[in-house]
């Protein structure tokens, strides 16, 4: 159970209208912004140091170029490669899902505008053998003899 020190009730929450309830600071797309910020900027600086202390060099062949490059270097266009193709699929996935939810909406506008004052038609089940004979009539009289009269 995660919860402040200060908060009167053990769920962590306190109860609205309480003391100190006003003070309570919601998150914001700024907030998230920084905070971003800040993640990258330490990924950025790690990524560095790797970089920096790894610069030994290596052959590189990849389709016929080849060339040397420090390790370092190498090793974050390779990463930079995956996350390109990882974006690229990602961004199909996005589009194909659009397509789908768009035709889903261009379908319910459909049928929101049709008028909903023609009941669609009855369908009888293909078992079912239609009936034969005059149609049996309604109330009391169209019940069977009980038996024994």
């Amino acid at each position: 159970m995660v919860g402040r020190e200060d908060s009167p009730e053990p769920g962590g929450q306190a109860p609205a209208g309480q003391p100190g309830d006003h003070h309570r600071v919601e998150r914001t797309r700024t907030s998230t912004l920084w905070t971003s910020v800040v993640v990258a900027a330490i990924v950025l600086l790690l990524l560095l140091i790797f970089i920096l202390q790894n610069q030994q060099d290596v052959d590189i062949s990849y389709f016929g170029a080849s060339g040397s490059l420090p390790l370092g270097v190498a090793l974050l266009f390779s990463a930079v490669g995956g996350a390109l193709l990882v974006v690229l699929l990602g961004t199909a996935r996005i589009l194909q899902l659009r397509h789908v939810a768009r035709r889903h909406r261009r379908r319910d506008r459909a049928a929101a505008v049709t008028p909903a004052s023609d009941p669609p038609a009855a369908v009888t089940p293909a078992s079912d053998p239609p009936a034969s004979g005059p149609p049996a009539a309604s109330g009391p009289s169209s019940a069977p003899p009980p038996p024994g009269s």
